[in-house]
């Protein structure tokens, strides 16, 4: 064999690298997975789910591929990029499946759900001993049983998702914060977007089950919940006894005893009075929403087929902020959308401008197949798209910076979830999302701080934690809405 050969993630490996990485194998005495995750929190959610399902097979999680018995990539297909990424990696690893012919590879997520890419993979790419798509995510163990049992590659992909599946294991990323899924799938068919097709139509947990969830996760010493679902507004639609989406928030904000909580994504469709009432009233919901707004011109959310108007959103931003004092709101934005004139990206500029977003996720407009966009005519060129996309980020930072500026001087409390950059710093999050980093003096993660804003910039907040009082850790008796 050659001396070296590259792999993804790692870059170039030797023989040397190989061997030490079988040393270590064989002394952990488990099994060991390594998983890739892309995409959205939905992804990053199932993968913990994986790594439960995983952990009742006795693996162990890796953060080495090296070391890895079997390497699972829970994919995207949102947009492009992410799926050549797969195909790359997946070509990448061909060399050390030859290697390591007991090495288990499995591909699994929304770019696997799709009939057309699972095909390929399972052509191209023998050496994909596992592929199972989103409905079927609880099959796992059984498909990697056969597969190691055979020998032979296993491919199986659900075109629809029966029931909701309860009490499937999950091995969290943080005791800290914890996501919780309420409902799957989605209803809207918007003309970008391919999620119904990989995620099926919508279903809703029931709501006794998510309060269950959401109890053991703070009696667990979980300070943060973020609720999850494509459409989560539309919770309960689907239901035969009929709830709503304001009712789940105040069931969880009443009998919880959770500190923060969170949800996205909304649609602004379905964002009603009573939504905004019970985030204006609740103890734990965080002042922050996301809410995609996708573009400013009613002829481009027309042709995206959103349902509502440009004029609808901003009444309803209004509406928000008017009812909740100190709202943080991020949103979503295309760039590039077939059909989308020089006028229509001068409306989601103004619209950036006039709404104040804190932040936004910015992209090119990526066409997907089986989505209906794609037989939209006057595509946009290339080069025009990247020169939209740099003038939107242009304008949104300019618009994210003053907003961050206005914080300077102001008390927050930031729940810390991490180590910053600098040595000896902390970083967390206030509750309106903001990413703030600041000198550790003896502050720990998981605690809640006290923290005094000096300098901000486009993404985050610099700050100095004030002495330990009132609105810090887990047991203050303060304000709930200070955590």
């Amino acid at each position: 064999m050659t001396k070296t050969f590259e792999l993804p993630l790692i870059g170039e490996v030797s023989e040397a690298d190989i061997a030490a990485a079988a040393e270590r194998r064989r002394a952990a005495g488990k099994k060991g997975v390594f998983i890739h995750t892309l995409g959205c929190q939905m992804n990053e959610h199932d993968s913990e789910i994986i790594l439960g399902l995983l952990t009742g097979l006795g693996y162990r999680r890796v953060d080495n591929l090296l070391d890895a018995d079997l390497i699972i990539y829970n994919t995207c297909c949102v947009r492009e990029n992410p799926e050549r990424k797969i195909y790359g990696q997946l070509a990448m690893l061909r060399r050390l499946h030859q290697l390591r012919p007991d090495l288990l590879i499995g591909v699994g997520g929304c770019m696997a759900q799709k009939k057309d890419e699972y095909m390929r993979m399972a052509k191209e790419f023998p050496h994909v001993k596992i592929i199972f798509g989103t409905h079927n995510l609880h099959r796992l163990p059984e498909l990697i049983q056969e597969a190691e049992i055979t020998g032979k590659q296993v491919v199986e992909v659900w075109d629809e998702p029966g029931g909701v599946v309860e009490d499937l294991p999950v091995v969290r990323s943080s005791a800290i914060k914890a996501y919780v899924t309420i409902m799957y799938g989605c209803d809207e068919h918007c003309t970008y977007c391919i999620v119904p097709a990989v995620r099926g139509r919508e279903r809703s947990r029931q709501p006794e089950r998510i309060l269950q969830e959401v109890q053991e996760l703070a009696a667990d010493g979980c300070q943060e919940v973020m609720l999850l679902g494509q459409n989560v507004n539309a919770y309960g639609r689907d239901l035969a006894e009929k709830t709503t989406f304001a009712r789940l928030l105040q069931l969880l904000d009443e009998n919880t005893g959770i500190k923060r909580l969170r949800f996205t994504s909304p649609h602004p469709r379905y964002f009603g009075d009573d939504v905004i009432s019970i985030m204006a009233a609740g103890r734990a919901i965080c002042e922050h929403v996301h809410l995609p707004a996708q573009a400013g011109s009613d002829r481009v959310l027309r042709r995206m087929g959103r349902r509502y108007s440009r004029a609808d959103y901003i009444n309803l931003v209004t509406k928000m902020k008017q009812a909740i004092p100190d709202l943080a709101v991020t949103t979503d934005l295309i760039v590039g959308f077939p059909g989308e004139t020089e006028e229509d990206f001068a409306e989601t500029l103004s619209l950036v401008r006039e709404v104040q977003f804190d932040g936004a996720f910015m992209f090119i407009y990526s066409p997907r197949d089986g989505t209906a966009a794609t037989r939209l005519q006057e595509t946009v060129p290339e080069e025009v798209k990247r020169e939209r996309i740099h003038r939107l980020v242009e304008q949104q930072n300019t618009v994210s910076l003053a907003k961050n500026k206005e914080l300077i001087g102001k008390r927050v409390t930031v729940l810390v979830d991490g180590a910053g950059k600098e040595p000896q710093t902390l970083a967390g999050r206030t509750r309106t999302n903001k990413l703030v980093v600041f000198p550790a003096e003896g502050r720990k993660i998981g605690q809640f701080v006290e923290v005094e804003i000096t300098e901000a910039h486009t993404w985050s907040l610099s700050g100095r934690p004030l002495a330990v009082g009132a609105g810090e850790g887990a047991g203050s008796t303060a304000d709930p809405r200070k955590f």
